[in-house]
């Protein structure tokens, strides 16, 4: 039974359904308009009562946000596909500790430089071109520290892609290819040969092909 994955053309949908495809599981995708305040209707908040994307039913298991997901399927498929999760418990870790430096340090600086320079017109935000310079120059600091970290690795967990790597793709490319932001990693040789490399993973541009976001 193919896993159903609800809102693909999202940014953190997306985290998902990389992960799915490295892991080569089957999945089918049921739209969710949210320009349109789909995640917000009565049956959708029956799947997810914070009225947010994504969500994915496996069979009778629900389970919401996308990084606990991609945790979920990298450990269910650990026999299958890409190795996402580290062959050691010290692996394990440094990709939990960069998924946790993701989501707490890179992630709001990059949502929140997009939202007011991107697509706050889609939900009715008045970009605020102070939060878009102080967001920009707070995501210069996460990636110097991460052009530290990736002149000894040539990952963030280390010398293997993970879902540490994944959870960053969907805002980079927001930032690189949609807002012409990609001085942003050249500036920094070993953050900008990180992106070339995980972003010409033939499961990002099966997604992005697919699943592009109307913007």
């Amino acid at each position: 039974m193919a896993v159903k994955v609800y809102g693909p053309h999202c940014a953190s949908t997306k985290r998902v359904l990389v992960c799915l495809v490295e892991k080569e599981v089957e999945f089918e995708v049921v739209p969710v308009d949210v320009t349109k305040g789909e995640q917000k209707d009565p049956e959708y908040l029956k799947l997810q009562p914070f009225g947010v994307v994504p969500v994915i039913k496996d069979g009778d298991y629900t389970l919401y946000e996308s990084r606990a997901i991609m945790r979920y399927y990298a450990e269910k498929y650990r026999s299958q596909g890409v190795e996402l999760l580290g062959k050691t418990i010290e692996e394990r870790g440094l990709v939990e500790q960069w998924l946790e430096v993701e989501a707490h340090n890179f992630h709001p600086q990059a949502y929140n430089l997009c939202l007011h320079g991107l697509f706050g017109s889609l939900f009715g935000v008045t970009p605020d071109p102070k939060v878009i310079e102080e967001s920009e120059a707070k995501l210069v600091q996460v990636l110097n520290i991460y052009e530290e970290r990736l002149s000894k690795t040539k990952y963030l967990a280390g010398d293997f892609f993970s879902i540490a790597d994944i959870s960053h793709l969907p805002f980079l490319d927001y930032v690189v290819n949609n807002m012409g932001k990609k001085y942003l990693l050249e500036e920094r040789k070993h953050v900008g040969a990180w992106w070339d490399d995980i972003s010409s993973r033939p499961s990002w541009n099966k997604v992005l092909q697919l699943y592009r976001a109307p913007i």
